[in-house]
């Protein structure tokens, strides 16, 4: 027991950087005291003595404002950050070294009494204010991105973004460690940019098919212009945001 009491603090230390000294934590992270309730209320579900595990439970929801169910199962190194409104159902199941942020809702989509709550794999993040729903499967290393409401699996080592959640394609593996939203990927934006990127080549086929018909106008010749003048002020913008990151 003072072996694990030991871990979960330096498992503190270890994924939050605002961690200064051992009393500080012991005293001011209510994720860290929203374990140790659920450790002792997961105790007594476990002997099927549910009216004191779901005491212990509410117990711990008045102080931290963390709802973890005493059902939950939870691995080694677990933590939740800042934690507000953190809520995770009856059947959740959550690997090692797993990170949460405040808001995440880990929850239930059927009122029947089997496994209706998601399952987490070793080392993944969940972002602040995301939602999972239903007994889907989130696989190790994966990264769900801040506010995402995912409602199907997620395979290993993906990130997932937006509502409903998609995979997000094209960033970096430190990009993903990091779980840096400002530079996480946006699938549809990429879905949108290959659609343009097609239509573009498309036009300019069609383009070389008008100049040999000898059929080509001023209206053409405008929107190309006005087209161009579009592209160089979204690269603009783009390129001010990516230096103000």
């Amino acid at each position: 027991m003072f072996k694990t009491i030991i871990e979960d603090i330096r498992t503190v230390f270890e994924k939050d950087p605002a961690a200064r000294n051992v009393i500080e934590v012991l005293l001011c992270y209510p994720g860290l005291h929203a374990l140790w309730f659920h450790r002792i209320g997961h105790f007594f579900y476990k002997r099927k003595e549910y009216v004191i595990a779901r005491l212990i439970s509410h117990i711990s929801r008045w102080i931290t404002g963390i709802e973890i169910h005493p059902g939950v199962t939870i691995g080694k190194k677990f933590f939740i950050d800042h934690g507000m409104g953190v809520v995770i159902g009856e059947t959740a199941e959550i690997g090692e070294n797993c990170l949460l942020y405040q808001g995440v809702v880990l929850g239930g989509t059927s009122r029947e009494k089997k496994k209706r709550h998601p399952t987490l794999g070793n080392n993944v993040v969940v972002g602040a204010g995301a939602t999972l729903l239903g007994a889907i499967k989130v696989g190790d290393n994966a990264r769900i991105g801040a506010g995402s409401v995912v409602l199907s699996d997620v395979p290993p080592k993906a990130t997932v973004v937006g509502i409903p959640g998609r995979i997000g394609l094209g960033f970096s593996g430190k990009e993903i460690q990091a779980l840096e939203h400002s530079k996480l990927p946006d699938p549809v934006a990429d879905a949108i940019r290959l659609v343009l990127r097609g239509q573009d080549l498309l036009e300019k086929r069609l383009s070389k098919l008008e100049k040999l018909e000898g059929i080509t106008g001023e209206i053409d010749k405008y929107v190309e212009r006005k087209k161009k003048e579009i592209e160089k002020e979204f690269t603009e913008e783009r390129e001010k945001r990516k230096n103000e990151s």
